[in-house]
C-alpha cells in the first residue's frame, strides 16, 4: 500500500514534469475527451482535441462561457461524418446551452445523463441512427427551447414529461418509430401533427387520428416511463383487477384483430396504392373525364365534395398569380381552407408521368415546405390542391403591407431566413434525387400564423414548360433573383439556388425587391446596390428603416452569408447545408432563447 502511494505521488510528479500542460485542461475539456473517445472520426475533424493543449475552447466546434472557469456553452458538430455513440460523459458539461450533431452517423441510445445538462436551450441530433427512447425524465432540462430529434430510428413512447417544457417553441419527432398516444399535457398540447408525421403508430389529439382499435375500443397504449408519484398501494388491487379483466377482453379481441390483419395484407399492392386514386366519370365529350388525385389520404371529404368546390371557383375566389398559374382560395362546407392553383402552362411527356411525378412531390413532408394535398383534372383545367396559409406571402408581408398587416421585426426575419433555409437544405440534400427550385423568391415563401416559412411551388420549375418559350431560354426563375450563369445558360443547379437565397436575404434585410427602381436606374441589382453602400460603410442605408431592433452581430452574419450567396462564381458559393449549418450556429447560437423569446413577445 506504501509503494503504490509513493508510485502515485512519482507519476503527479512526472506528469508535472514532463507533461505540465496535460494538467491545464479543466474538468470540462477532460469530459470531451472522453466523448470524443467514443466518436468515430473517420474524417479527423476532432484532430486538434489534444489532450496536452492548455485549452478546450479553441477546439472544433467548442465554445465557452466568458470568464476564467472555460466552461463548455456549446458543441457544433454537424454533417461531420462523425460516427460512434454519445459518450455518458456529456453530463458532466452542466453548463452546456446548446448540442448540435444532427446529420451525423451516431447511433446507439440517447444518453439519459444528457439530462444533468439542465441548462441546456438546443438539442439537435436530427438524421442519425439513434435508437431507444426518449429519456424519461428529460422535462429536466427546463430551459429548453429547441428539441429536434427526427429521422432517426427512434421507438416506444413519448415521454409526458416532455408536457413540462413550458419554454420549448420547436418540436420535431418525425420520421422515427415512435407508438401509442402522444400525451395532451402542457406544452405537448401545443404542437401539430408537423412535430410527429412519419410516425405511424401513434395516435391522439395532435395528429388527429383516435387512440382506438378498428372496433371502436380503447387500445392499451404504451406509455413511457411516468415521472408523477406512483399509485398509492391501496389501489393496486383494484388495479389489478382491472388489468385481469382487461386482459381477457383483449384476448377476445385479438382473434378478429389478426384475422382483420391477414385479410388486409391479402390486399395487392396493386389494390391498397388504387385507394388513394379516385376518378370520377362525368356526362362530357368522349374521352374527357374528371380525375382527383389524393396524396396523403387525411382529407376529410368525398371526392364528389371536393370536385363539386373546384369547378365552383372563379374570379371572385382568386388570391393570387404566378408564373405556373392562378391561385384560388377554397373554402369547404366546415370552413376548411386550402390553396389551389390553376396550371397554365403544359407539361413534358404524358398525363401519366406527369401524375407519377406529381405524386414524389405530393409525398415529400417538410415542415418548412408547402403541403400538396391533391391533384385534380377537369376536363378544361389541371389544378393543384395545397394546405392555405393564412398569412400569405413574404412578399406580400415585405411590400405590400398596409396600417392594418403585421410589422415584421428583426426576429421575424431571422426566423423566416432560418426556416426557408431548412426547406431548402432539405430539397437539395436529403430528396432522392434532389430538388432544384429554379424559382425562391420572396412571393414563393409563405407564412403560417406562427410566421413559419414554407416554401411553394417546389418541383414545378422542372415538371412544367413555358409553350411559348424557346428551348434554349430559361423557362423558370424571376428576374432579379436569377445567378449569372442561370441566365447565360438557363441550366438550374443547386448553386443557382443558393444565389436566389442570397438574394432572399438582401430583401429581407434591406426590405426591397431585387428590381427596386432606386437602384435598378443606376444599372445595379440588390446585390450591387449592398455591396456599393458596404464599400462607402453607409450600413444604416442598406438596413430597412422599418426593422429598427436589428442587432449589429446577427446583422453582419447574414449580410456576410448573403455575399457568399450571391458570389458571381457558382464554385464558391457554400451548399445550403453550409448555408444552414452557420445560420443555425451563428444566428440561433449562443442564445437560441432569447430569439425565441423576442419573437414571442408580439
Amino acid at each position: 500500500m506504501e509503494m503504490g502511494i509513493v508510485g502515485w505521488s512519482s507519476l503527479v510528479i512526472m506528469l508535472t514534469v514532463f507533461c505540465p500542460s496535460s494538467l491545464a485542461l479543466t474538468l470540462d475539456g477532460l469530459a470531451l475527451l472522453e466523448i470524443k473517445s467514443t466518436f468515430n472520426d473517420t474524417k479527423n475533424v476532432l484532430g486538434n482535441w489534444q489532450e496536452f493543449d492548455e485549452t478546450h475552447c479553441a477546439w472544433t466546434g467548442i465554445s465557452c462561457h466568458s470568464g476564467d472557469e472555460q466552461r463548455v456553452r456549446s458543441i457544433n458538430l454537424p454533417y461531420m461524418q462523425l460516427g460512434g455513440i454519445i459518450s455518458p460523459s456529456i453530463g458532466k458539461l452542466s453548463r452546456l446551452q446548446r448540442l448540435a450533431l444532427h446529420q451525423n452517423s451516431l447511433h446507439g441510445t440517447i444518453p439519459n445523463e444528457l439530462t444533468n445538462c439542465t441548462e441546456l436551450r438546443a438539442l439537435y441530433l436530427r438524421g442519425n441512427f439513434f435508437q431507444g427512447g426518449i429519456p424519461s425524465n428529460i422535462g429536466n432540462l427546463s430551459y429548453l427551447n429547441i428539441l429536434d430529434l427526427s429521422s432517426n430510428t427512434l421507438k416506444g413512447a413519448i415521454p409526458s414529461s416532455i408536457g413540462r417544457l413550458s419554454h420549448l417553441q420547436i418540436l420535431n419527432l418525425s420520421t422515427n418509430f415512435f407508438s401509442g398516444e402522444i400525451p395532451d399535457i402542457g406544452v405537448l398540447s401545443t404542437f401539430d401533427k408537423s412535430s410527429f408525421n412519419g410516425n405511424l403508430d401513434l395516435c391522439g389529439r395532435q395528429v388527429q387520428k383516435p387512440c382506438r382499435t378498428s372496433l371502436g375500443f380503447p387500445v392499451v397504449l404504451p406509455h413511457a416511463e411516468s415521472d408523477e408519484a406512483a399509485v398509492p398501494a391501496k389501489r393496486s388491487s383494484h388495479y389489478m383487477k382491472g388489468v385481469l379483466i382487461g386482459a381477457m377482453a383483449t384476448m377476445g379481441l385479438a382473434l378478429v384483430m389478426i384475422l382483420s390483419f391477414l385479410w388486409t395484407r391479402l390486399l395487392s399492392k396493386k389494390e391498397r396504392a388504387a385507394k388513394r386514386y379516385t376518378e370520377v366519370k362525368k356526362q362530357v365529350d368522349p374521352g374527357a373525364s374528371t380525375k382527383l388525385i389524393t396524396f396523403h389520404g387525411d382529407l376529410p371529404y368525398t371526392s364528389s365534395e371536393i370536385i363539386e368546390k373546384l369547378e365552383s371557383l372563379d374570379e371572385e375566389h382568386i388570391i393570387g398569380s404566378g408564373g405556373y398559374g392562378t391561385v384560388y382560395r377554397m373554402v369547404m362546407n366546415d370552413c376548411g381552407t386550402f390553396a389551389v392553383k390553376r396550371i397554365d402552362r403544359s407539361c413534358e411527356g404524358s398525363d401519366q408521368v406527369f401524375e407519377r411525378e406529381l405524386e414524389i412531390l405530393g409525398s415529400i413532408k417538410h415542415i418548412n415546405l408547402v403541403n400538396m394535398r391533391g391533384y385534380c383534372r377537369l376536363p378544361s383545367s389541371r389544378l393543384l390542391i395545397y394546405d392555405y396559409l393564412a398569412l400569405g406571402s413574404l412578399d406580400d408581408l415585405l411590400h405590400e403591407n398596409t396600417q392594418q398587416r403585421r410589422l415584421l421585426n428583426w426576429s421575424d426575419r431571422l426566423k423566416i431566413a432560418l426556416g426557408s433555409a431548412r426547406g431548402l437544405a432539405y430539397l437539395h440534400h436529403e430528396c432522392s434525387p434532389e430538388i432544384v427550385h429554379r424559382d425562391i423568391k420572396s412571393s414563393n415563401i409563405l407564412l403560417d400564423e406562427n410566421m413559419e416559412p414554407h416554401i411553394s411551388d417546389f418541383g414545378l420549375g422542372k415538371l412544367l414548360v413555358d409553350e411559348e418559350a424557346h428551348v434554349t431560354t430559361v423557362v423558370a426563375g424571376t428576374f432579379g433573383y436569377l445567378a449569372p450563369e442561370y441566365l447565360q445558360s438557363g441550366r438550374a443547379t443547386e448553386k443557382s439556388d443558393v444565389y436566389s437565397f442570397g438574394v432572399l436575404l438582401l430583401e429581407l434585410v434591406t426590405g426591397k425587391r431585387p428590381t427596386d427602381p432606386s437602384f435598378v436606374k443606376r444599372g445595379l441589382n440588390v446585390v450591387g446596390w449592398v455591396n456599393t453602400l458596404l464599400r462607402d460603410n453607409r450600413l444604416e442605408d442598406v438596413v430597412d428603416k422599418r426593422c429598427s431592433d436589428a442587432d449589429a452581430g446577427t446583422l453582419e452574419v447574414i449580410l456576410e452569408l448573403a455575399e457568399r450567396c450571391t458570389d458571381g462564381n457558382a464554385d464558391d458559393r457554400p451548399s445550403m447545408n453550409q448555408v444552414l449549418q452557420l445560420l443555425e450556429q451563428e444566428v440561433m447560437s449562443p442564445c437560441p432563447s432569447e430569439f425565441y423569446e423576442s419573437h414571442s413577445d408580439h
